[in-house]
């Protein structure tokens, strides 16, 4: 089978480790602050357990700003096969949205198939009698005995045939489930004929057009195309059989490529399924810093998921099973210089805007229902307006 005869992506990175630390400390003052310091810095920490009597690894990424005492939401980012989970976290990284956001971020790793470490969802030829979705379940349960974790906040995501995996917890393990989103990847048709969600789970499919290894247009023998894949989850949920479709800035455009957003809203719970159509795109993640040939630029993807995952629960649209939540109308979208906030505000409320890879550019105070939020010395491209606990995407153009 083709797809084990050539790796889905060989990806040969340098991995790196975030040093907190570089100065060195020369009396006790300096020492004790960094002891104070190091209590709230990030940790990486290695961890294990033991599933259906095999060794099963992960990496958790904890936030400095989490403390033990309020359940934060947790994101598993799957690695793609023929890869790792510190490749990942390098290349698909959520790292300083984990830092700016405040969740929890584990890289589970994948066993060994035909030779490279990956998931077992079911590709033919592959031999892997692994169970996958059982380890998923038992390393959320793990983490949720040692850590302040919302259960109804869990989130999966991937590249490849992580994202592969990510459909068939979708399928299989929906009851912790929240929200996934698939870079690259699509479903098999095992996870398709087994596919039995229990609750409506909003969906975002991030894929390229030039993909050569997980076509777009799918392949009889092994993956679905990912028009039938978004056909098959628009009417599991219940969506609007129209889509709202936003060609975004071509902000790179020497990247090769372009992206339509294409989403199909109003689903069972308030939840949507969602398509990225990265047009010219290759198999990659796009906005990472591994610039790769076919690597779009004009999106950053782990931004696009979070925004994404961060209206959802397990019970669905957050903004609809949450009667405290504003309501927002965002003018003119997109924008050249301003845009106009209309809302339904009973108290002030803090705004933060930030670019697509989380740097906070702007922040304020909003006290009537109507606020004005000045853009003109930001470049073109796509921000996101954080209004309480809500994002909003915000388009610049020239």
């Amino acid at each position: 089978m083709g797809l084990f005869n050539n790796k889905p992506h060989l990806y040969c990175f340098v991995a790196f480790q975030k040093n907190l630390y570089h100065m060195k400390y020369k009396t006790l003052l300096l020492f004790l602050l960094l002891i104070c310091f190091s209590v709230s810095a990030q940790q990486t920490i290695n961890g294990s357990l033991m599933h259906d009597g095999i060794q099963r690894d992960y990496i958790l990424y904890i936030p400095a700003n989490y403390n033990g005492n309020t359940d934060v939401p947790l994101v598993l980012n799957f690695h793609g096969y023929g890869s790792n989970a510190t490749e990942q976290m390098n290349y698909g990284d959520f790292r300083d949205l984990s830092d700016t956001e405040g969740f929890l971020l584990v890289h589970p790793q994948g066993t060994t198939i035909n030779g490279e470490r990956g998931w077992n969802v079911g590709f033919p030829g592959s031999g892997s009698t692994t169970d996958d979705v059982g380890f998923t379940e038992a390393l959320i349960d793990e983490l949720a005995n040692l850590y302040a974790i919302n259960l109804d906040r869990v989130y999966a995501t991937g590249m490849s045939n992580g994202g592969f995996m990510s459909f068939l917890l979708a399928c299989q393990l929906s009851q912790k489930i929240a929200a996934i989103a698939s870079v690259t990847g699509s479903m098999t048709p095992d996870t398709y004929g087994v596919c039995s969600a229990q609750h409506p789970i909003p969906i975002l499919q991030i894929h390229g057009t030039s993909d050569s290894v997980v076509p777009y247009n799918g392949d009889l023998n092994w993956t679905l195309s990912i028009v039938d894949v978004i056909s098959y989850w628009l009417s599991y949920n219940n969506c609007d059989t129209t889509p709202t479709v936003t060609t975004l800035p071509d902000i790179d455009p020497l990247d090769g490529s372009t992206v339509t957003h294409i989403v199909y809203s109003d689903g069972d719970n308030g939840v949507t399924t969602e398509h990225m159509k990265v047009i010219g795109g290759g198999h990659t993640w796009p906005g990472s810093a591994f610039n790769f040939p076919g690597t779009n630029q004009d999106i950053n993807a782990s931004t696009e998921i979070w925004a994404f995952f961060s209206k959802y629960d397990i019970n669905g649209s957050l903004a609809v099973n949450d009667l405290d939540k504003i309501q927002v109308m965002i003018s003119p979208n997109p924008t050249k210089t301003k845009i106009n906030l209309s809302l339904n505000l009973s108290q002030d409320l803090n705004y933060e805007l930030y670019s697509a890879i989380g740097q906070q550019l702007l922040n304020g105070t909003i006290k009537t229902n109507s606020q004005e939020i000045d853009l003109s010395n930001l470049p073109a491209n796509i921000y996101y307006l954080k209004l309480g606990d809500q994002v909003f995407k915000v388009l610049k153009s020239n």
